[in-house]
């Protein structure tokens, strides 16, 4: 994927320290401890200055108080997917088997208990030495980038997509390391080591250093943005504006001209906005996510140092860059850039705090991103819907400018054309155009697709230029009268068989194309390049070739073309995190069938069930002819839950159909892609396996393959 041109500034340019919204991030209020606990000459001394609720805030970790009768009498920052979790009459028996349990476990053990429950989320139970018996939960936090990865998938697109987004992820709780939950347990138990151990969760105006505190006037600066007022504010804001926010506030606050913002991009970090020279500067920051240095700098509250290679000769001082990691559930996500020269000592001064900042906001941004994942997959699924739809009701006699017309509307792109590449020819030929000039478009030989598209095809990458005068591209004739400088080349393709490429430009609304709208082709074009080449297949002239591809007896796509599709599907869905379901399809009692009414017979019922499984394919799906009377079908971002409702119409379907001899039925197994089937052999395996116990539970039904482990 190339990515050209400039696209830090956004909308997020007009945010300024003076435009703070309430923030959304508010702690579940709980009793301070005195007023809970006997606190006599034998009882610990709980001081009501130090109530859970500081406690909680100060470690961004929450705290729930248990006894016997009930699994919270108070909750202190507590994390919003529980409390949600927790009150779903679905989900509520699975938080009792954990944090419901708690209690006993601790105060049988006598001793701090840890576990990690169903969710992913790490607590420690923590007996509190009391005349009362009662038990803190502290944590419910995520200490692995996988298991809010995982959580933030069921949110997305699995079981827990019925919650809104806002509220579920609103007070998500991360930690760096299950030492942070320790930390609290100790407080929890020894209140009166709390004073000395308060660095270890220190408060706004403690986090500040003595250089801070003696500026503290320029804080009421109109260019400054409070410390506080920055911690406060950025939940309330978009993840982009959050992040050029805290690129303002160290600019203003630490007198910082030279700034960039690094984002992961899978295992790179790479820079996606900047300030100042950095931002003028034609040096491409990228540096493995992975880094160990970068761990450490984050784990010692220090900055990478980085310098140019190359010797200055023109007298102009040599610059430097330090690198400030921000780091969570034991991930390098981001990082803020300062750009100084080598001679600076200023910096050093400065390190310290910014690398605190860094630490602090970390897990505010981590939510942040996770709730702009979750709206950009709900504008994702709904625009693939809506994509999958159209593509139900094109004409074939009009097909090729049907097809363009639908992923133009989806792009807003006023102008498109779909370029189809001839193998024998080695040229491309424009199958459809859009917009002006697309019958000059249509007309075009021989050079057709020279300036981009043939590099796009070759290289298997999309192109996305956000203004073609700032790179290294020849502009169009200004014949051609396009009226923006940004514009889309996908890549359409079937494993290795590359079929063309869609070009989209001229956006209606003005703006220039991004990141998201590639994920949206990303989502849509392999439906794209199915449909293409069913349509392509039926017209080849060589009567082989489009027998290599499908079922002689059913004209189902065959065994041979489905595997192929399915390893690149389950690719796809590995790198963009879609979800993936596959069916494996059995004719029940078939041999008996043959064996009463012979194998012609036989091939008429395989003949009408191929058909039942025609009807009820959506777009996207790949329906083939396994062997014999297997079939299987491809549901490409379709989840367990939404495969059955497919599953069982077809398996109704059937079941209804007229045969000429006697009814016919189906058994259906179904596999969803998960961290453990990500292969097309294990998937196929796993729908297999699914087959065998629907087999096994008397015929006609549908099991799916994450049941049978429970």
């Amino acid at each position: 994927m190339k990515i050209f041109g400039n696209s830090v500034y956004l909308a997020i340019q007009a945010m300024s320290g003076n435009n703070l919204r309430k923030p959304l991030k508010k702690s579940a209020k709980s009793l301070p401890l005195h007023l809970i606990m006997n606190t006599d000459e034998q009882t610990t001394d709980y001081n009501q200055d130090n109530s859970l609720d500081e406690l909680a805030d100060k470690s961004g970790l929450a705290i729930v108080l248990a006894d016997e009768s009930s699994p919270a009498l108070s909750k202190s920052n507590n994390n919003s997917m529980c409390e949600i979790l927790y009150n779903s009459e679905e989900f509520a028996p699975e938080c009792d088997k954990f944090c419901g349990k708690a209690f006993d476990w601790a105060i049988r053990a006598g001793k701090t208990v840890g576990y990690k429950c169903y969710a992913g989320l790490n607590c420690l139970a923590v007996p509190l030495k009391e005349e009362r018996p009662l038990v803190a939960i502290v944590g419910r936090a995520f200490t692995k980038a996988d298991d809010y990865r995982n959580a933030t998938a069921r949110a997305i697109e699995g079981d827990w997509r019925q919650f809104p987004a806002n509220e579920f992820f609103e007070n998500l709780l991360l930690s760096n390391s299950n030492e942070n939950l320790e930390k609290l347990a100790r407080q929890i138990q020894n209140p009166k080591a709390q004073v000395s151990s308060q660095e270890d969760f220190p408060t706004d105006k403690e986090r500040r250093t003595n250089d801070e505190r003696q500026s503290a006037t320029d804080i009421r600066s109109p260019k400054s943005i409070h410390w506080r007022s920055l911690l406060g504010s950025l939940l309330d804001l978009s993840y982009r504006q959050a992040c050029f926010l805290i690129l303002q506030f160290v600019a203003d606050r630490y007198a910082v001209e030279h700034l960039a913002w690094l984002e992961r991009r899978d295992n790179r970090l790479e820079m996606i906005f900047a300030k100042g020279d950095l931002k003028k500067s034609e040096i491409q920051l990228s540096i493995a996510a992975d880094d160990g240095r970068l761990f450490e700098a984050a784990k010692t509250e220090t900055s990478l140092e980085l310098r140019e290679r190359q010797t200055d000769e023109s007298g102009k001082k040599l610059q430097t860059i330090r690198l400030f990691p921000i780091s969570v559930g034991g991930e390098i996500r981001s990082a803020l850039v300062i750009g100084v020269e080598i001679e600076s000592k200023e910096i050093k001064s400065k390190e310290k705090p910014i690398a605190r900042l860094c630490r602090n906001l970390a897990s505010d941004l981590e939510i942040l991103r996770l709730r702009e994942q979750l709206v950009k997959r709900g504008l994702l699924a709904r625009a693939v819907g809506k994509f999958n739809e159209s593509l139900k009701s094109i004409d074939s006699e009009d097909f090729w400018t049907q097809l363009t017309n639908i992923s133009a509307e989806l792009l807003k792109a006023e102008r498109s054309s779909l370029l189809v590449y001839d193998e024998k020819t080695g040229a491309f030929v424009a199958k459809a155009a859009t917009g002006i000039k697309s019958d000059f478009i249509k007309k075009t030989k021989g050079n057709l697709g020279e300036r981009v598209a043939k590099n796009v095809l070759i290289e298997g990458a999309a192109a996305v230029v956000e203004d073609i005068t700032k790179i290294n591209l020849q502009s169009a004739p200004t014949d051609w009268l396009y009226k923006s400088a940004s514009f889309i080349s996908y890549p359409i393709a079937i494993g290795d068989r590359k079929i063309g490429v869609l070009n989209l430009t001229d956006r209606a609304d003005g703006d220039v194309y991004s990141n998201f709208d590639l994920e949206l082709l990303d989502a849509i074009v392999p439906q794209l390049a199915v449909a293409i080449d069913r349509a392509e297949l039926k017209h080849k002239a060589g009567e082989f070739e489009q027998l290599s591809l499908t079922d002689a007896l059913t004209g189902l796509l065959n065994r041979r073309y489905l595997e192929e599709r399915l390893t690149e599907e389950i690719k796809r869905s590995n790198r963009h995190k879609f979800t993936l379901s596959f069916m494996m399809i059995d004719v029940d009692d078939f041999k008996s069938y043959n064996d009463s009414f012979g194998h012609m017979e036989g091939d008429k019922a395989l003949q009408i069930v191929g058909n039942c499984l025609k009807e009820n394919l959506r777009g996207a799906d790949v329906a083939a002819r396994y062997g014999g009377e297997e079939f299987s079908i491809l549901l490409p971002q379709t989840n367990s839950s939404e495969a059955v409702i497919i599953a069982n119409r077809i398996r109704n379907r059937v079941e209804t159909e007229f045969f000429p001899n006697r009814q016919v039925t189906i058994s259906i197994g179904i596999a969803s892609g998960s961290l453990s089937l990500n292969t097309a052999r294990d998937l196929v395996s796993a729908a297999d396996k699914a087959l065998y116990e629907a087999k096994r539970r008397g015929k006609n039904n549908v099991q799916i393959y994450e049941d049978l482990k429970k």
